[in-house]
Parts: structure tokens; C-alpha cells; sequence
């Protein structure tokens, strides 16, 4: 305890020996510890009286999540080759048309809820930049990305429109 009352006493800028074991001021507002007065170490502070019993690290299963897998930026790269029409149901003509030349035309919706709507919004960026539905967002949100991922996948297929704009492919 005579220690941390030394310290507390240097820190203070008061002078004074706490049993013996007192710290000595040094440049800079550092307190010294005891002992060989040779030694030049230097002593931090941390005042932990500011969190006052908050957590002082989150759990990671609550941290924001920024980024993307792996599958779901390949889900994003394949969305740059897919068209607007991808989004929607096929009309009656081209049904009609498909039953009569045959050929079905493979059906671009994923199983998966939350890459279907990473696809979706994926699309719609790759075609039309920043100017998305708001529904479309908003169903982004309920699958279960975050707004750190939404800025990150907007800001990801903008810069790849733009390298596409200058002749350059996007990597």
C-alpha cells in the first residue's frame, strides 16, 4: 500500500518518503521507482477510474463485422455479370417462348436467404452505383449484414466501376 501511496504522491507532485519506497519525479511528468538512481526507467500511468465497471474488451461475437467471406464476395463478383433482369420473375412471353424453343434459362436466385439478398443488392450496385431502393437495403439489413458491410460493398463495386470505366479490370 506505501507504494501506491508513493506514487499517488509523485503523480500529485508532492514530495515525501512512504517508508522508504518512494518514486521520484522525472522529465515529462513520469514517476521513477525506487531503487538504483542510475536506472532510467520509466513508469505509465493508466487511470482506470474512467471505465468505472465498463467491459474493457468487447466478445468478439459482438463485434461489428466489416468484411465479407470469402463465398460472399465470390457472390459479389458474380453478380457483376449478371443482368437487372436477374432480380425479376420471367415474363409470360418469354415462358411461352421458352416452352415452344425449349431451353430453360438457368434460374439465377441462390437457396440461400442471406447470399440472395447480397446478390440482389450486388446487382443493383454493379449496374447503378449508390442509387439503390430503399427496399433493397433494407432487406440487405434484415438478412443480417451490418452498415459497416453495406459501406464496404458499396465501396468495393464503386471502385471497381470506376477501373471498369477506365479500361482497367478492377482486381
Amino acid at each position: 500500500m506505501r507504494l501506491r501511496e508513493s506514487l499517488v504522491s509523485c503523480r500529485l507532485g508532492m514530495t515525501g518518503n512512504a517508508g522508504g519506497n518512494s518514486f521520484r519525479a522525472a522529465r515529462g511528468g513520469f514517476c521513477l521507482p525506487p531503487g538504483n538512481m542510475q536506472e532510467e526507467t520509466i513508469m505509465a500511468y493508466l487511470n482506470f477510474a474512467a471505465l468505472q465497471g465498463s467491459p474493457i474488451a468487447m466478445p468478439a461475437d459482438v463485434l461489428p463485422v466489416s468484411g465479407f467471406s470469402a463465398l460472399e464476395w465470390q457472390v459479389v463478383a458474380i453478380a457483376q455479370q449478371d443482368r437487372l433482369s436477374s432480380l425479376e420473375k420471367p415474363g409470360r412471353l418469354s415462358v411461352a417462348l421458352g416452352m415452344i424453343f425449349g431451353g430453360e434459362s438457368p434460374n439465377p436466385k441462390l437457396a440461400d436467404q442471406k447470399l440472395e439478398a447480397l446478390r440482389r443488392l450486388s446487382v443493383l450496385a454493379w449496374h447503378k452505383g449508390y442509387a439503390l431502393p430503399r427496399h433493397e437495403i433494407r432487406a440487405f439489413h434484415e438478412a443480417g449484414f451490418t452498415p459497416e458491410q453495406y459501406e464496404t460493398l458499396l465501396a468495393s463495386i464503386s471502385r471497381g466501376r470506376a477501373a471498369l470505366n477506365q479500361g482497367k479490370r478492377f482486381q
